[in-house]
């Protein structure tokens, strides 16, 4: 139940979930699959890892994680378009919310 100036409502907890949490399936999973490609594979790993993608989204919209993981793709390719991505506060910006993220998912979930 949330109460609002007096009024109290009922809203599914799954709404809420989602409205905190709007990171796609697919995007999870990768992470997960990338995590455990780095850590290694096997139950623990997936747990850790499945925790870290959980508390970077209770931090980091969506649109936010995306742009970084971009910014960290093009940074990985070479040739004069990449080169936009290599510096400047555009790109610097989300990759650094992202890395915090990751911090705080690390000392969470591992």
């Amino acid at each position: 139940m949330i109460r609002l100036a007096g009024l109290s409502l009922l809203v599914p907890a799954a709404a809420i979930a989602q409205a905190v949490n709007d990171y796609p399936t697919a995007t999870r999973a990768e992470y997960v699959m990338t995590c455990m490609a780095v850590n290694g594979e096997n139950p623990d790993t997936l747990a850790r890892c499945s925790c870290a993608i959980d508390a970077i989204a209770a931090v980091l919209p969506h649109e936010r994680y995306v742009a970084a993981e971009t910014v960290l793709r093009m940074r990985q390719t070479s040739g004069e378009r990449s080169g936009l991505f290599r510096s400047g506060a555009a790109a610097d910006g989300p990759v650094a919310d992202l890395r915090r993220a990751e911090a705080e998912a690390e000392v969470l979930c591992f």
